[in-house]
């Protein structure tokens, strides 16, 4: 079977729709960065980054160049530390390279939109495809933080791939609604890369296993341990803390501005906003929950966690990705059918009908290689998905993926090629470094699924 009929096979040939493609025509960018760091540090220093990108160098290359080098670094973990665990024998270097790969992967997801206004390329294009790379890359950096903290295959690794992936999934569906990508004065894109580069760079001094060293027994700690539950290491309170700062800096913003940009529907609508919005990653949640932590699977057990993640993260990343596409497109929310169907038939057979009956119905060795499965249907799908979505928006918009077109190349609707469109998206992401943004409402729909 050829690559092209696979596809047709797996997504409809006609994807994405004409019809979407059109309303690409209406495409601005808006954001809003409150940051105090980004105002008054890291925006000069993005800058001065920019500067060191020939020209001739895509935007969205430099985009893919940032995954790669989070992507040498999971690398390095199934190398190094497969277990994510700490040992004397561990060696520390590894940790810096942790902190470097997300450094330059923060620094690179900033330069790009600069790149892009320098050179006169942005597009919607180059918006999915930036946030198709944060997406995935949600589920690398929860990896380093289990290996940089030392945490094994545990439930607090599973504690913070699944609070990564939930909040970058509200703010990729707070944007749907808003128009806006937000960032608050603290965020994760900015502060939160920040703290964890500092803990990266804290195991490489100290080692991992200075993580596990209980809050009673450091003298400046002892005084909150006896408030904390008992044998609380630090490991556990940055684990937690990121469960707290989740909560109250984010989720509870991210859900205000959903209801301000749809204040002007009836509460019916409003209230099926929020379903179509919570359902989906209310049972994502679960689902994975359900099958990581029931005490009849291996995930743990036999370390397969990694991989495990590695196949759940990798359906977050479509997930999120179909919803910066609807965006983009002005398309109905999506429901995410297929993904959330395959992840609670595998939490039913390992998680819920064990738990009911009182024992397991699938071997040990039937889970790992369902795991497997999961993970290269997984690969398969999300890259057919994205290279036909990626395709449909280059053909209509004149435009190349990860090379600069000639201007005389840019065949299509020119959404970008008259000096007053240039000038107006250059605008566009001139507010973004400066902090400035609009929000619009979306009228939304009925929701639709995409697989």
């Amino acid at each position: 079977m050829s690559i092209w009929k696979l596809r047709n096979w797996v997504i409809d040939p006609d994807f994405p729709k004409q019809e979407q493609l059109e309303n690409l025509r209406y495409y601005k960018y808006a954001a809003t960065d409150k940051s105090l760091l980004t105002k008054y540090v890291l925006r000069h220093y993005w800058n001065a980054c920019v500067n060191f990108f020939p020209r001739w160098m895509a935007p969205n290359l430099i985009t893919l160049t940032g995954l790669v080098l989070m992507m040498f670094s999971v690398a390095i973990i199934l190398t190094y530390v497969p277990d994510l665990q700490y040992t004397d024998e561990t060696p520390r270097w590894i940790y810096f390279c942790f902190a470097a790969s997300l450094w330059l992967y923060s620094t690179l997801d900033n330069v790009d939109g600069k790149q892009a206004r320098r050179t006169g390329t942005s597009s919607p294009l180059g918006e999915l495809f930036d946030h198709g790379c944060d997406a995935i890359n949600c589920t690398f950096v929860a990896l380093l933080q289990a290996a940089a903290l030392g945490l094994g295959h545990s439930a607090d690794a599973g504690i913070l791939l699944l609070v990564t992936v939930i909040g970058f999934y509200l703010s990729t569906a707070e944007e749907y609604y808003t128009g806006v990508l937000y960032l608050g004065i603290v965020n994760g894109p900015t502060e939160g890369i920040l703290v964890t580069c500092l803990a990266f760079i804290w195991s490489g001094f100290y080692g991992a296993s200075s993580w596990h060293i209980p809050l009673s027994d450091v003298s400046w700690t002892s005084g909150i341990a006896k408030y904390l539950p008992e044998g609380m290491d630090f490991s556990k309170l940055f684990v937690w803390g990121m469960v707290f700062f989740f909560l109250v800096t984010h989720l509870p913003f991210c859900m205000h501005s959903i209801y301000t940009a749809t204040s002007s529907e009836s509460v019916k609508r409003r209230l099926t906003i929020f379903v179509n919005v919570l359902y989906p990653i209310v049972l994502y949640t679960g689902a994975v929950s359900l099958w990581m932590w029931s005490p009849y699977s291996i995930i743990f057990e036999q370390n397969h966690y990694i991989l495990f993640s590695l196949a759940v993260g990798i359906m977050f990343g479509m997930m999120a990705s179909n919803i910066i596409l609807a965006h983009l497109t002005k398309s109905p929310f999506p429901s995410f059918t297929g993904i959330l169907g395959s992840l609670w038939l595998m939490a039913f057979l390992i998680g819920i009908l064990p738990s009911v009956i009182g024992k397991r119905i699938i071997a040990g060795q039937a889970e790992h290689l369902a795991i497997w499965i999961y993970f290269i249907i997984s690969v398969i799908v999300y890259s057919i998905w994205s290279s036909m979505v990626i395709d449909g928006f280059c053909r209509f918009l004149g435009i190349r993926c990860l090379v600069i077109s000639q201007p005389d190349q840019r065949a299509v609707p020119s959404s970008s090629t008259s000096p007053e469109q240039a000038q107006e998206q250059d605008s566009l992401l001139q507010a973004q470094e400066e902090g400035a943004g609009s929000s619009s409402g979306r009228n939304g729909g009925s929701s639709y699924s995409t697989f």
